[in-house]
């Protein structure tokens, strides 16, 4: 059997993160983390661009035209929704992440969902960094293992 799995070498990756600007006192943390992350992983900083969008529903738009625009070996998609009163959690989680997988499925680009959906603030501060980890970190993670593997596959 011929195993293929992705590894955690960013070396020559250029990777861009989409963050909405809504609860952005939690997507400021995902960013940081998602940059150290792809810093540690030997992405040069130089090849990072980070995009900040007013919400969530916007991030596919815009994640769309990067990987029109070429040149990213993965797209991270970073966000909180944190459930309210209304039904409006609901649609915004749904829409931004059927977006996401769309354009992925369609470009072949590696496109990480990142966006937090949780019941409260408290549970979006743990996966920012505290006792939760930062899911910016582990997306991006995600997105040079995802870039290494599409590599490996070819097309």
């Amino acid at each position: 059997m011929n195993r293929v799995e992705g590894k955690l070498a960013g070396d020559g990756l250029k990777v861009a993160i989409v963050t909405s600007r809504f609860n952005e006192f939690i997507t400021d943390r995902l960013t940081e983390g998602a940059v150290q992350a792809l810093v540690r992983h030997g992405v040069d900083e130089a090849n990072i661009t980070s995009v900040a969008t007013p919400g969530c529903l916007e991030i596919p738009l815009v994640v769309k035209k990067l990987i029109d625009k070429g040149g990213n070996h993965a797209v991270i998609a970073l966000g909180a929704v944190i459930r309210g009163a209304t039904p409006h959690f609901e649609y915004v989680a749904a829409e931004s992440a059927k977006g996401l997988a769309s354009i992925s499925l369609s470009s072949g680009v590696p496109v990480i969902n990142g966006i937090l959906t949780t019941d409260s603030i408290e549970q979006a501060v743990e996966r920012a960094g505290s006792k939760g980890g930062n899911k910016g970190a582990s997306s991006a993670a995600a997105a040079v293992e995802m870039a290494s593997l599409i590599d490996q596959i070819g097309s």
